[in-house]
Formats: structure tokens, sequence, C-alpha cells
């Protein structure tokens, strides 16, 4: 007996409909209307809720290779999840490039190193590109993080292909403006975002 038979036995035997079943699993209806329909199968922690509430083990549920199936996807959803989070921090530290002494301003025939915030010796245009693009990359992080909080799989991926074209970009140009020390941070953080993409790669 395949599983989608087996619970759909179990809830009416209990003479549960299946709305009834789902907020004793604490899921949606139409969660329990696909598993009974064979359209898909719970993830690990509602097997376990399902074995203990109708008192059977998750071996009679499933079987070992089916039961193996899903962890194994649970485990890749749960490394692209842990790959979006990270990716949406990796954006977030992209404050650094503001608050940290990264930018040579000469004060008295001295070279100081300034903040973002502190810093005159360059074109007002640059200052633009500069609070802009950071900015930019920060609220990209913000999203990617509410994102993946919230588990929203839609528009994901074109959120990361944005922070790493914006990332590169940012790289690029204040190698052209040749401001030493932030290009070196921005470098990182782009070299922390390729590590991030190649895990998640491997996880789809």
């Amino acid at each position: 007996m395949e599983f989608s038979e087996k619970l759909q036995e179990l809830r009416k035997n209990r003479g549960l409909t299946q709305e009834e079943l789902a907020e004793i699993l604490y899921v949606s209806r139409t969660a329990v209307s696909k598993w009974e329909s064979g359209r898909g199968y719970p993830n690990i922690d509602s097997l376990k809720e399902i074995s203990k509430f109708f008192e059977v083990s998750i071996d009679d549920l499933l079987s070992g290779e089916k039961l193996i199936d899903i962890a194994e996807k649970e485990n890749k959803s749960n490394m692209r999840n842990m790959c979006d989070l990270l990716f949406g921090i990796v954006d977030l530290f992209s404050v650094l490039l503001i608050i940290l002494p990264l930018y040579p301003n000469t004060i008295d025939g001295f070279v100081y190193s300034v903040n973002l915030l502190n810093y005159t010796e360059t074109s007002s245009r640059n200052l633009i590109v500069y609070w802009v693009m950071f900015l930019s990359l920060f609220i990209v992080g913000v999203i990617k993080i509410i994102l993946t909080k919230t588990k929203a799989e839609k528009g994901n991926k074109a959120l990361m292909e944005v922070s790493i074209a914006l990332n590169i970009f940012i790289v690029f140009f204040l190698a052209l403006t040749r401001e030493a020390y932030a290009v070196v941070i921005a470098f990182l953080l782009l070299v922390v975002k390729g590590g991030t993409l190649l895990k998640y790669s491997k996880s789809r």
C-alpha cells in the first residue's frame, strides 16, 4: 500500500477530515490533499507528527528508500536556504564600505584614512556613485534575507544575479577610481559570494 493510501485510511479511521488533520499537523489542507493524492510527500518533521499522532512507526508509513529520498531533498532544500541567507548577510556587510576608514584624506600634509561619511578628496560624482552602489547592495541584502525567512522562492534567483552583478560593478568602479582598500573589501565580499554560489549550485 502506498503512503497516500495509508494516510487516507488512517485519517478516515479516526473520523477526521483533511482540514482537521491539517490543523493537528500544523500544515495546510492543501498539503494533506497533496499527500493523499500521491502528488507529494511530507517533510521529516511532518512525518514524525503523523507517526506520533496515529501511533505508527515511520517505517510503516514509508519504505526506507523513499524515506532516504525525502531526507536528501530536505537536506538540499536546507542547504539552499542557508546559502540564500548567507548571500543576504554578505550583502549587508557592504555597510563596511561606508563605515570603515578605507578612503585617503590629506590633512595638513598628512594622509589619513577616513570613512565614506568624511571622505572629501574625490569628485562629487564619485561620492554619489559610491553611496548609490553601497546602499543598493545593502538593500538587496535586506530583501534577500526577508525572502529567505518568509520562504518565498519567487524572485530569489533573480535577486542573487542582481547581487553578483552589482558587486562586480562595485569592484570594477572602485578599481577604476583607485580606492585600493575599498576594492579589497568589495573583492572579498565577491569571493565569499562565489563560494556560496558554488555550494548553492551543488544543492540544486
